[in-house]
C-alpha cells in the first residue's frame, strides 16, 4: 500500500506542474460553465444544477483521455517501464497508484465546478439531495473513465493512440448506445441500453440512488484496471 500511495503522490503531483493539465482542465471548466449557464438562463427554464453534471458526463469523454494518455504509454516510450518491471514492486501497485493519481486530480477539478452550486445556494433554493447525488455519480463515472484511460495508455507507447483508444471505447458507452436505440431494431435497442453508462449516470444527476448503477460504474472500473494490470503483466514476459 505505500508503494502505491508513493507513486499516486508522484502522478498527483506531476498533474499540478503540468502546462497541458492545467490547459485541460481550464477548457473543461470552461466548456462545462458556458454548457451551464446557456441552459438554465432562459425564461422558464429551472434553476438546477442537472445541466452541469450532464454536460460534464459528456465532455469527459475527451478531457479523461487527455488526462491519462501519458500514465503509462509515455513509461513504454522512454522505457522507464522496464525499470518499474525491474523494481520491487507489483504491476497491480504500479496501476492503482497511477489510478489514484489521476483520480485526485480529477476530484480537483470537480472541487472547482462548485462555482454554480455557490450562486444557486445565493440566488436560489437548489436540490441539496439532487447535489449530493449528482456528484456522487461523477465521482462513479470519472473513476470509470479513468479506469479505460489507463487501460488503453497501457496498451501503447504512442499518446496519441492512448487518447484515441481510450476515446473511441467512451464513446461506445456513452454516444453509441443513443444510435442504436434510437435507430436499432427490437430487441437489441432494449439490450443496449444496459450497457449505456449515461442511462445509469442520469438517474444520479436527477437526484435517484441506484444501486445498479453504482454496480455498474464500480464493476466496469475494477474490470479495466484488472486489464491494465495484465497489459503491464504481459510486458514482463516479452
Amino acid at each position: 500500500m505505500r508503494k502505491t500511495l508513493i507513486i499516486a503522490r508522484r502522478e498527483l503531483v506531476g498533474y499540478f506542474v503540468s502546462p497541458l493539465a492545467y490547459v485541460i482542465g481550464a477548457l473543461f471548466l470552461l466548456a462545462c460553465n458556458f454548457w451551464f449557464f446557456h441552459s438554465i438562463f432562459h425564461s422558464g427554464r429551472e434553476a438546477s444544477l442537472r445541466p452541469l453534471f450532464e454536460s460534464m458526463a459528456y465532455l469527459m469523454v475527451a478531457a479523461l483521455p487527455l488526462l491519462t494518455m501519458r500514465l503509462i504509454s509515455e513509461e513504454l516510450r522512454s522505457g522507464t517501464v522496464e525499470l518499474l518491471m525491474t523494481a520491487p514492486v507489483r504491476e497491480a501497485e504500479v496501476v492503482v497508484g497511477k489510478f489514484l493519481g489521476v483520480f485526485g486530480f480529477f476530484a480537483a477539478l470537480l472541487t472547482a465546478t462548485v462555482v454554480p452550486l455557490i450562486l444557486m445556494l445565493i440566488y436560489g433554493r437548489p436540490d441539496m439531495g439532487l447535489v449530493v447525488m449528482g456528484y456522487l455519480g461523477m465521482i462513479l463515472l470519472g473513476a470509470m473513465f479513468a479506469a479505460v484511460g489507463i487501460f488503453a495508455s497501457a496498451t501503447t507507447s504512442y499518446q496519441l493512440v492512448s487518447v484515441i483508444v481510450a476515446a473511441a471505447i467512451l464513446s461506445c458507452m456513452v454516444f453509441l448506445p443513443r444510435v442504436v436505440v434510437a435507430y436499432g431494431a427490437e430487441p437489441w435497442n432494449h439490450m443496449v441500453v444496459r450497457f449505456n453508462a449515461m442511462t445509469y449516470f442520469k438517474d444520479f444527476a436527477s437526484g435517484f440512488f441506484d444501486t445498479r448503477g453504482v454496480v455498474f460504474f464500480v464493476t466496469l472500473t475494477v474490470l479495466f484496471l484488472y486489464l491494465s494490470i495484465k497489459t503491464l503483466e504481459s510486458r514482463r514476459w516479452r
